[in-house]
């Protein structure tokens, strides 16, 4: 009986040897499922960035561009009534 009982105790630890390699197994399969998971939000992170600074780029682009036609309509409503001033004063 002895043989009986080492054989017993040597199959339950190989049971529990093959219990915790499927364990390891299932937590790397998820950790690389969660990996990829995070490697597709970073591709999708990046190019929302490149998305929104591109539309940045151009707020800015069109931003500047009204200050500068904001200016010359300034310049030109100065000169304008500078110009009926001096017609006026006549």
């Amino acid at each position: 009986m002895p043989t009986e009982n080492s054989f017993d105790i040597a199959l339950g630890a190989l049971r529990q040897a093959i219990s915790g390699l499927e364990n390891a197994i299932d937590m790397r399969i998820e950790a690389q499922r969660d990996n990829s998971e995070v490697a597709s939000e970073v591709k999708r992170v990046h190019a929302d960035r490149a998305r929104l600074a591109q539309e940045l780029d151009q707020s800015e682009f069109r931003a500047n561009r009204l200050e500068e036609v904001n200016r010359e309509v300034s310049r030109r409503l100065v000169t304008a009534m500078e110009t009926i001033r001096a017609v006026l004063d006549r």
